[in-house]
């Protein structure tokens, strides 16, 4: 009976040490001061449109990070939290680790479309459908969507805009990521389209980099009909052009159902 007493009063008094040990030692850490934080940002494309730098900068602006600031005023939460609301970022980890440091992981966002719209602003879509502010460090290299846009940089992306019936007749957001995502993933079209302006109507037309012409696609309405438009494309560049030569024609139209109509200059 009494070494069960003992044993009990002697695991109570090792778990309290312990607990005191570790509470004390939490108390240190959080009185010392904290390094500037290490910042690991993976770049999914070329393109670096957040850098360490800048990063640091914007948690200074914000009182996230000051001078002699200790351990425990790094607030984790509220860090990640803001760093999660930045456009360039998709995903974001922010932890302590040993001594007084602190990381921040980040994976960027990848631009495939740069928008400017008919109020003279100008924003990115990423790849999956989600707007991204400009950035004065880099101009990402990707197809330009100019004309009368009206869609604006908002919180509303592509999958919200395709689910909702609503919404798909107010934004061309859809139609140009659609579009974008069908050319970046092809070296060949990246390299051969720059732009593509936006009419009045709702028609795309498609300026080449090559080639003194432009391509009339018309609408971009759901992705089979943008692979049926560009495979069209695709048989004109490879069959048409090596034997007419570049400037031959001054409009190609795609809009009409499984039939390519050429416009030729007059002679």
């Amino acid at each position: 009976m009494w070494i069960k007493i003992i044993k009990s009063t002697f695991w109570g008094l090792f778990i309290t040490g312990v607990l005191l040990i570790l509470s004390l030692t939490n108390r240190k850490h959080n009185e010392q001061i904290s390094a500037l934080p290490n910042i690991f940002i993976k770049i999914n494309g070329e393109n670096a449109f957040l850098t360490q730098k800048e990063l640091l900068n914007r948690l200074k602006r914000q009182g996230y990070v000051f001078d002699n600031q200790t351990m425990k005023n790094v607030k984790i939460n509220t860090i990640e939290q803001s760093i999660e609301k930045m456009s360039e970022v998709k995903e974001v980890s922010v932890y302590k680790s040993i001594n007084n440091s602190w990381n921040i992981d980040i994976l960027l966002r990848k631009p495939i479309a740069r928008i400017f719209n008919r109020y003279g602003e100008s924003f990115y879509v990423d790849e999956e459908g989600y707007s991204m502010s400009t950035s004065p460090l880099y101009t990402a290299r990707v197809l330009v969507f100019t004309g009368d846009i009206k869609d604006r940089k908002s919180e509303i992306n592509v999958e919200k805009i395709i689910n909702n019936r609503t919404l798909k007749t107010k934004f061309f957001l859809d139609d140009i990521y659609r579009i974008s995502y069908y050319v970046c993933s092809s070296p060949f079209w990246s390299s051969l389209l720059g732009q593509v302006h936006i009419e009045k109507n709702g028609d795309m037309i498609m300026i080449p980099q090559v080639g003194d012409f432009k391509i009339i696609f018309g609408k971009a309405n759901n992705t089979k009909e943008v692979k049926e438009k560009m495979d069209k494309l695709w048989l004109f560049y490879s069959n048409a052009l090596p034997y007419e030569g570049w400037n031959k024609y001054q409009e190609i139209n795609l809009k009409f159902k499984k039939q390519i109509v050429c416009k030729k200059k007059l002679e």
